[in-house]
Order: structure tokens, then C-alpha cells, then sequence
């Protein structure tokens, strides 16, 4: 047993969802979560930038002898993932790997879509990591970056976002996808509106959920679990902790307190 915490970062609130997935799952382990709010978003910036960013965040949670790290953002799990455990020697663990992993049990046609943030998707981190596993697999990728914004002003099923969902995504659905990775931690926010215009005939996969999953198996393999019957979890931001608690509650259904903190 090691009652020590797991860390999740992420370049705002969009991690959020990994924390509510990891408690549902791991209700017994401790989390240290970490919000860049002062700097978001990561999207629009360079491999150099949010590495620097990343690593900076890596070194806080260490603070609290985080025992295995979660890179809850898309685009830094793209751009600065193994630079980050070139540098640090705790468990380092990002969103893509899970979630090609589920997008490949879940494809019956090797036709995958991928949607994320700029950056994500001009990354081809996914598409590469797709095609190293099934060289025979189709994937068409879309960058959405005004799901972000939909999410965070609380458009969850509003028509405006419905519309924004079907420009997207119907050139997606048209090219015969069987599962599409939503590869943002904002995006399973608007699984209803995506999943109305994507129908039921595709396979929707939440990089969250399959983190969380992820987490658990290596925990477990290496013997890390939390068994104590008592768990918490500590939420820092670098800027407006009052803005971040307010966009929690839409993330994780519950009230929660921020705490603020400088590089």
C-alpha cells in the first residue's frame, strides 16, 4: 500500500475530468490537482513553452511526494510527455496512449476520428500513435477549438452549440468513422451534442475514462494502490481560484476550493 497522492495537472480546468473519473474509480487514493489558469490556454503555444510549463508544474506536485503523475491535457501530454520523464523519475502517465488503446478495441472498421485542440491535432501525436499500433487504420483528425469556450461559458446542450457540433463534425461522420477520441479533456462535457450529430453508430471515447483506467492497472502492477478508508483532494490554480471553483462544479457536480500559488 502507498498512501501518497497522485498528481494531475492540466493548462485550466478541462483536467477536471480525469479527477472526477479517478476518484469514481480509485475512491480511495488522494489527488493534487493543478490548474495553469494564469497561462492557459497551452493550444495556441509552442513544444518549447508548455514543456517549460510542464515541467515547472511537475516540480510543484513533487512537493507533495506525489507518487505517479497524470498530464491531464491533450496538448501537453502531445508536446512535452517525454521530456517530462526524460526529467523525473516518478511515474509520468498522459491521456493519448489510453485512449488510442480504447479507440482500438472499439473500432470494428479501422476508421477512426480524432478531435482536439490546434495543437493536439497538428501535433499528429495521435495519428502516429494509431499507426504504430494498426498501420491499416484510417484516421481523420478536426481540430475544435471553440468546443473549449462552449464548455467554459456552460453551452453544454444549447443550440449554438449544436450548430458549432455539426460544423465540425459532419465532415468527420462523412468519411465513414466507426469511433471517434475525444481528445480533450473538455470535450466529454458535450458528449450529449456530439453524440446526436455523430449518431449511434460511432463509438464515442473518452480520454478520461480510459486515463483512469490506465492509472488503476498501473497502480496495481506496481503495488502503489491507496487501501486507507480516508481520501482527499487539494485543488491550486496560478490565477483566480474564485473563476476555477465556480467552473469545478460544472465539471465534478460538487463544490470544491481553490487555492492559489506562484512560480
Amino acid at each position: 500500500m502507498n498512501t501518497h497522492p497522485i498528481g494531475i495537472f492540466d493548462s485550466g480546468v478541462g483536467g477536471l475530468t480525469v479527477v472526477d473519473k479517478v476518484s469514481r474509480l480509485l475512491p480511495k487514493e488522494k489527488i493534487i490537482y493543478f490548474g495553469d489558469t494564469a497561462r492557459v490556454p497551452y493550444g495556441n503555444k509552442s513544444r518549447e513553452t508548455v514543456t517549460r510549463f510542464s515541467k515547472e508544474i511537475v516540480r510543484f506536485l513533487l512537493k507533495f511526494r506525489v507518487k505517479l503523475i497524470i498530464v491531464a491535457c491533450n496538448t501537453a501530454s502531445s508536446l512535452s510527455l517525454g521530456s517530462l520523464r526524460r526529467s523525473f523519475a516518478v511515474p509520468i502517465i498522459g491521456v493519448i496512449k489510453p485512449g488510442v488503446c480504447e479507440a482500438l478495441k472499439a473500432t470494428k472498421a479501422g476508421r477512426i476520428g480524432v478531435i482536439g485542440t490546434e495543437a493536439t491535432i497538428s501535433s499528429n501525436t495521435y495519428k502516429r500513435k494509431i499507426k504504430s499500433a494498426d498501420k491499416r487504420c484510417l484516421i481523420v483528425q478536426k481540430a475544435c477549438p471553440l468546443f473549449v469556450s462552449l464548455v467554459e461559458n456552460k453551452w453544454l446542450n444549447d443550440d449554438i452549440t449544436l450548430r458549432v457540433a455539426r460544423k465540425y463534425l459532419v465532415p468527420v461522420l462523412d468519411k465513414g468513422i466507426d469511433t471517434l477520441i475525444l481528445g480533450c479533456t473538455h470535450y466529454p462535457l458535450l458528449k450529449n451534442a456530439i453524440g446526436k450529430i455523430m449518431g449511434k453508430n460511432v463509438k464515442l471515447v473518452d480520454s478520461s475514462a480510459a486515463v483512469a483506467k490506465y492509472t488503476k492497472r498501473l497502480l496495481e502492477k506496481k503495488g502503489l494502490l491507496n487501501n486507507a478508508k480516508r481520501r482527499n483532494a487539494r485543488f491550486f490554480v496560478s490565477d483566480d481560484r474564485q473563476g476555477f471553483a465556480k467552473l469545478a462544479r460544472v465539471f465534478l457536480g460538487r463544490n470544491i476550493t481553490a487555492e492559489k500559488v506562484c512560480f
